[in-house]
């Protein structure tokens, strides 16, 4: 259960995973940011949504990771219910980052479908990381 609280509204939402749909406020009825976090135990429910998902593999000591992650917040509040980001960490979850491959971090597996649709290696630019993402958010 992930604590989503609405930008619009200042309420603070329990959100779990959602199969169909996207999250939205109860009060305001607006779309939500969806960021989660994800561990071996809900990555697979998490990673299945009706809309894109963006995985970003990440460490708490990786520079690049943390000056990408505010990017993707914003990413997730501008997009509101059409995307979603699932943030793993890469330490607490080895078996994870073997599985995706991650090698190095950050790491952004894009996903549609369940289904892997592109893979950014590293903490590209704002516009970059945008322009680069555009095809899957107009899906």
């Amino acid at each position: 259960m992930t604590i989503i609280a609405c930008p619009n509204c200042g309420a603070r939402n329990r959100v779990g995973p959602i199969g169909r749909g996207t999250p939205r406020c109860p009060r305001c009825k607006q779309d939500l940011p969806w960021v989660v976090n994800a561990d071996e135990g809900t990555f697979a429910e998490e990673t299945n949504a009706s809309v894109p998902v963006v995985v970003d593999f990440w460490a708490a000591w990786c520079g690049p990771c943390r000056m990408i992650s505010p990017v993707l917040e914003d990413l997730a509040q501008r997009h509101a219910g059409h995307v979603k980001i699932v943030k793993v960490d890469v330490d607490s979850n080895p078996g994870l980052a073997a599985q995706a491959g991650a090698q190095s971090i950050p790491l952004l597996v894009v996903m549609r479908d369940g289904q892997e649709r592109d893979r950014i290696v590293g903490a590209l630019p704002r516009p970059a990381l945008e322009q680069r993402l555009a095809p899957v958010l107009a899906d």
